[in-house]
């Protein structure tokens, strides 16, 4: 089993994605150590807060339709052209439409403040190139993550190359806020040519599919918006309730606390599409989501446990003296992470289940609670307190809630049998 599984499609999926990520990962050490230093922890707080505010808006353009577009295409393979094409011709009208959203907030609430306007208008931009990326998931569905891995790849490359240029001619923030925003231009590009050369169905708009794919994707919108509230809120509140170097403080832990974030998503989105063609299986369903479980909590819980100890060297090496005021903030939001991935999976889970309804009630109880957590505790503690409401609120959605709601307790008690690593291990020599 274990000489089947390193030669199985779903491994030489993920070692591309980890591979290429790897690669990415030491490109972003660099541009990351050499980026926040030239703009010091007030500049590099304003462009965390414009990332902020466009990813809060990122779910309203995606509609929900990156939650259910990989199931589509699996189910569907014969209208995945149209499939495909629909679903970035709604996203596009609906980036258009939150680009205009993100102007017109922060022309009002930042009126005075030209940097920041400047900052968030050049980073919306990335909403428009962002809706045409969404054929990436053709691509995971297929298990060929090798073209998107590329893509990505060579995108960043690109994109650091371009940052190297500004720091070198001296260039103000809001032109690195704008080549965050080309990176994924980059992406659609390249990934458009892999796709037709491919050999795939010719991308085609249809109404009917909208209409259809809207009627399940929509429950997602409300869903993703609160996913967002938890991590992108604590930002915007930093910046509201403090000032910019306490958003540069807790921008620079949660950098690192995400850092190695592409291990978790490669193994979850290259294991994703096997949980779904496997959902009428019983047995074989939670086999794979308990491993899926254990691997993503023991080695989420491992990173936690290194990085609470490493921290001072962590961030004195990335980011220098001037940001060590986010050790102690990196101490406590690394283990948001955990909780992180685990409702990821339940999501995978939550959608194979039909359970779409629920993810708004789950996800707006959540934020809701991180809100009121952040509103208390940011006053009187900062950054760090937003640090604390953020591992709170990730527990009380991804594991409490489980047990509120009476349909999610089955996935909760294969969640915790996936504690013990016997679930992996059994799966792994195919016991």
């Amino acid at each position: 089993m274990l000489k089947k599984l390193r030669n199985s499609p779903v491994a030489s999926n993920a070692g591309w994605i980890i591979a290429c990520k790897l690669c990415k990962a030491a490109l972003t050490l660099v541009s990351t150590m050499i980026v926040s230093r030239y703009l010091g922890v007030d500049k590099y707080g304003i462009l965390h807060y414009a990332s902020s505010l466009v990813t809060f808006f990122t779910p309203i353009m995606q509609l929900g339709l990156n939650e259910i577009l990989v199931h589509e295409i699996i189910a569907s393979p014969e209208r995945e052209g149209k499939t495909v094409g629909t679903v970035v011709v709604m996203n596009l009208a609906a980036s258009i439409l939150c680009v205009l959203g993100i102007v017109g907030f922060v022309s009002v609430l930042h009126a005075d403040e030209k940097d920041t306007i400047l900052v968030c208008i050049c980073y919306s931009l990335k909403l428009v190139f962002q809706a045409t990326e969404m054929i990436f998931y053709w691509f995971q569905a297929k298990l060929k993550s090798k073209y998107t891995s590329l893509a990505i790849l060579a995108a960043y490359i690109c994109v650091v190359l371009l940052q190297a240029l500004f720091i070198f001619l001296h260039f103000d923030v809001y032109l690195f806020a704008l080549a965050n925003a080309l990176e994924f231009l980059l992406i659609t590009v390249i990934l458009l040519a892999f796709y037709f050369k491919q050999g795939a169905q010719k991308l085609s708009f249809s109404m009917s599919a909208a209409k259809e794919l809207f009627s399940k994707s929509k429950y997602y919108i409300i869903s993703g918006l609160m996913v967002v509230v938890f991590s992108q809120t604590d930002k915007m509140m930093l910046k509201w309730m403090c000032d910019n170097a306490e958003v540069g403080f807790y921008s620079a832990a949660m950098t690192c606390a995400t850092m190695t974030s592409f291990v978790f998503v490669a193994i979850i989105d290259s294991i994703r599409p096997t949980i779904f063609s496997s959902k009428n299986d019983t047995a074989q369903f939670e086999q794979k989501l308990k491993f899926l479980y254990s691997v993503i909590i023991w080695c989420s819980l491992l990173q936690s446990a290194v990085m609470t100890v490493a921290s001072p060297i962590i961030i004195r090496i990335l980011y220098g003296a001037e940001y060590m005021g986010a050790i102690n903030i990196l101490r406590i939001v690394v283990w948001f992470t955990t909780f992180s991935y685990i409702g990821t999976v339940r999501n995978i889970w939550i959608l194979s289940c039909g359970y779409q309804r629920y993810l708004g009630w789950i996800n707006l109880s959540g934020a809701m609670m991180n809100i009121m957590l952040n509103a208390l505790m940011i006053p009187h503690y900062g950054a760090i307190g937003a640090a604390i409401a953020s591992v709170i609120s990730q527990i009380f959605t991804n594991v409490i809630i489980g047990y509120i709601l009476p349909p999610l307790r089955k996935n909760n008690k294969l969640m915790f049998q996936a504690i013990s690593p016997k679930p992996m291990i059994k799966y792994i020599l195919g016991k």
